[in-house]
């Protein structure tokens, strides 16, 4: 079955950076857009970025556009999201996410806190 593995998140100060990683299993990765979303307290769950099957186009979140990298590696079956200059209000659960079969998958999530 379909499983993401999420990990990286952790608690830093603002401007520091994180990398997350999804490790991903179940399905034919190198067929399928990914996409990292995030959820912050009281708040909806937003998309922040996506990458195309060969990673060739990429999509951000205007809040984090020029401070966030996607980046994939099929032959891992693994995709990163490197997060730069963070804000406090980058704070949420950080997901990833496919869609086989016309059904969502989501991983379990990691957190990401960001303050002094």
């Amino acid at each position: 079955q379909v499983q993401l593995v999420e990990s990286g998140g952790d608690l830093v100060q603002p401007g520091g950076s994180l990398r997350l990683s999804c490790a991903a299993s179940g399905f034919t990765f190198s067929s399928r857009v990914m996409s990292w979303y995030r959820q912050a307290p009281g708040k909806e769950r937003e998309l922040v970025a996506l990458i195309t099957s060969t990673g060739g186009s990429t999509n951000y979140a205007d809040s984090v556009k020029g401070r966030f990298t996607i980046s994939r590696d099929n032959a891992k079956n693994t995709v990163h999201l490197q997060m730069n200059s963070l804000k406090p209000e980058d704070t949420a659960v950080y997901y990833c996410h496919v869609v086989r079969w016309g059904k969502d998958y989501w991983g379990q999530g990691t957190q990401v806190t960001v303050s002094s």
